[in-house]
């Protein structure tokens, strides 16, 4: 069950698109996780600046809180077919300056979260889910905060 206060209902986009810069880790989470939280009352899509490799540790994570994600392939935002967003959520640097680009010609409102890249973090197998899970769970509250929606996903 979605509890959506009426007051922000009214505020809330109907189509949403997470950008990064590959599509590979930090837009699919945010996209599973706002697909998770909203249901069907948001459109979700996520894409990158180019595309990049499906990222295995993604899978990993997202599986652990329930969020299945593993039938994502990475997509550039060029290749979408429809670019009719609300909003636009740039979460790396060069995904905000395409985003921006994209706002001279469409009407969207774009919103920068700068989100650190766990696929920058060295170690063992552990360190590396950890460095995901840091991003899944940032990108989690960030996520269930901003569109203030609330579900029995509990981090």
């Amino acid at each position: 069950m979605i509890n959506i206060d009426p007051d922000i209902a009214r505020n809330i986009p109907d189509a949403v698109l997470f950008a990064c810069s590959m599509n590979a880790v930090r837009s699919p989470m945010a996209a599973g996780i706002l697909r998770h939280l909203a249901g069907r009352r948001i459109y979700v899509e996520s894409a990158g600046v180019r595309t990049g490799d499906q990222d295995p540790f993604v899978t990993i994570v997202m599986d652990e809180i329930g969020i299945d994600v593993s039938r994502h392939h990475p997509v550039a935002i060029s290749d979408l077919h429809d670019t009719n967003f609300d909003l636009i959520v740039s979460l790396t640097p060069e995904a905000h300056h395409q985003a921006l680009e994209l706002t001279r010609t469409q009407a969207v409102d774009v919103d920068y979260w700068p989100t650190l890249d766990p696929t920058l973090v060295n170690g063992n197998r552990e360190q590396i889910l950890d460095s995901y899970r840091t991003c899944r769970d940032t990108l989690f509250k960030k996520i269930k905060g901003f569109f203030s929606l609330d579900r029995a996903a509990n981090l």
